[in-house]
């Protein structure tokens, strides 16, 4: 039987060199130069690897390796049967152009100075050649796309064409040298990009039906949350908490409303309060600004109350890049667990879209106001994304898993869980507490809309009415979910999911143990899903 270490490893090989994307995200840089072959013969041979690495892990027997081990080769266990179900059953290759959009992996080379300019050219040049490829596999493979999804991917193609018309001179002129290798290249992507976008305008302009249901059904939709969250809490569970949980929530808020205001503990106490607070708000050209400023007030206040050990990694607050606009409101973009160069974060935070009215800016802004811009930085920067991936690049464990299996259930759980720390606290007083409390009304809501869209048919009117009712969203915010609740599927569950887990975990914190070495020690392993991080606390 072969040693795990070094079969961990051999898979760990296989799954970056067939995934150059994935490589590039956790920061290693030697495919670069490629994009995903999503082709017929690709996806065929990303299968043949992934079920060569199945075979050889269950060779493996787990109950005899260390906890760390068995925790790494659990991991890579999920990963290889996530990789084959999403290609198997789901394949999105084939029906989402989402999947296609080169712009996050030319923006990753261009954003980035992980090697002098001349060597990230070289490999732009390489995955800038490509693209023309890529496009002509996706037109020829695309089909039945539903229409949400075309529209958005007309908006982040055009995105990534103005990034490679804009971008790509700039960092050219610090290596002009490479002028005639590059310059063609990015010419021949921005023309194939053009020629996607009106090939999606042609066919969206063809057809003015809703083409293809985004809804995945039950069946889909369960097994992909099963893969998604790796937790042992089944669908029907987590329905349950989440209803549960939007009646403390709305209790507290109540509470919290007339706490503000004064009046009856009732919703329309918590509308005046929340008006009150929307009309303190930034704009499209001070959002960026608000950003900053508050993330310093958070970094002060987690040393003061010496919540989590500080890390001194730089943070750059700049506006999201236009083509990844359209899904969320802001992202936090760290450099990944492999990456061997000194590089910032990127908070990124997107101003509202150019055709956007004047009622559907202001509506934005009355939601993204200061007090939630506040609660936005603890949850994507301080001491949420930024604090907990810094963290989690530290870990150095027996073989590269960790790096290749972040879960986004542990790390979404942890940012709303430090959302709560911090307002339970007192970070930005009472505004700050009911714009928290909000989000939490917003999260299990998020958990239900998914479920609820996915596998029982639920209408925009029913989901606008639970948003803007129950939830207390602007016309706006709930607007832009609707859509992100067709865009994606599993992904607005890890919220609810994962805060429940991470507070459960903190709360088992040893009376003898002082909060900042708990919190340390739960950031100490990487970002494992939270039910193995219970096994490596021994909580």
């Amino acid at each position: 039987m072969e040693e795990f270490v070094p079969l961990a490893e051999r898979i760990v090989e296989a799954v970056l060199e067939s995934r150059p994307g994935l490589a590039t995200s956790v920061g290693d840089h030697r495919y670069d130069g490629r994009l995903p072959d999503l082709s017929v013969d690709g996806v065929a041979a990303d299968q043949a690897m992934l079920r060569d690495a199945a075979d050889a892990l269950s060779e493996i027997d787990a109950d005899a390796l260390d906890v760390e081990e068995r925790v790494d080769h659990a991991l890579l266990s999920s990963l290889v049967d996530r990789g084959l179900f999403e290609s198997t059953e789901i394949r999105s290759h084939e029906w989402d152009p989402l999947r296609h959009n080169p712009g996050p992996l030319l923006h990753a080379l261009l954003a980035r100075p992980y090697a002098p300019v001349d060597e990230r050219l070289t490999h732009l040049a390489g995955r800038l050649s490509a693209v023309p490829d890529a496009l002509a596999t996706a037109r020829a493979t695309l089909r039945d796309m539903p229409r949400i999804h075309a529209e958005t991917a007309v908006g982040q193609f055009t995105g990534a064409a103005a990034l490679v018309r804009d971008e790509v001179p700039r960092l050219l002129a610090e290596a002009p040298a490479l002028h005639d290798r590059v310059a063609p290249a990015a010419a021949g992507a921005i023309a194939a990009l053009e020629e996607f976008v009106a090939w999606l305008r042609m066919g969206l302009a063809a057809d003015a039906g809703p083409g293809r249901d985004p809804r995945l059904g039950r069946r889909r939709w369960e097994a992909r949350l099963w893969h998604t969250l790796d937790t042992e809490l089944g669908a029907a569970e987590v329905q349950r908490r989440a209803w549960a949980n939007l009646e403390r929530v709305t209790d507290e808020i109540r509470a919290a409303a007339v706490e503000l205001v004064g009046g009856p503990a009732d919703d329309g106490t918590v509308r005046r309060a929340l008006d009150l607070l929307a009309a303190e708000h930034p704009d499209d050209h001070s959002i960026v600004d608000l950003a900053s400023v508050t993330l310093d007030e958070a970094s002060d206040f987690v040393r003061a109350h010496d919540l989590i050990s500080l890390v001194d990694d730089p943070c750059v607050i700049q506006e999201m890049p236009e083509f990844a606009r359209g899904v969320a409101v802001a992202y936090c973009d760290s450099p990944g667990p492999l990456e061997t160069a000194n590089l910032p974060t990127f908070y990124c935070i997107a101003p509202t879209p150019a055709e956007w009215p004047a009622q559907r800016v202001e509506s934005f802004y009355r939601e993204y106001n200061d007090h939630m811009i506040r609660n936005l930085t603890v949850h994507e920067a301080m001491p949420g994304h930024f604090l907990q991936l810094a963290h989690a690049r530290r870990y150095a464990g027996p073989t590269r898993v960790r790096a290749l299996t972040e879960s986004g259930v542990f790390i979404e759980g942890w940012a709303v869980y430090t959302e709560e720390l911090m307002a339970g606290l007192g970070f930005g007083g009472l505004p700050v507490r009911l714009q928290q409390l909000k989000m939490q009304l917003r999260m299990t809501i998020n958990a239900l809309l998914d479920q609820l869209v996915h596998c029982e048919d639920m209408s925009e009117a029913e989901a606008m009415a639970l948003m803007t009712g129950r939830g207390f969203q602007e016309e706006g915010e709930a607007a832009g979910k609707w859509r992100r609740a067709l865009l994606t599927s599993t992904q607005l569950s890890t919220y609810f999911v994962g805060y429940s887990e991470m507070a459960d975990i903190a709360a088992a914190r040893p009376v003898e143990v002082p909060v900042r070495d708990w919190h340390d020690a739960m950031l100490a392993h990487d970002c494992p899903p939270p039910r193995h991080l219970r096994t490596l606390l021994g909580v």
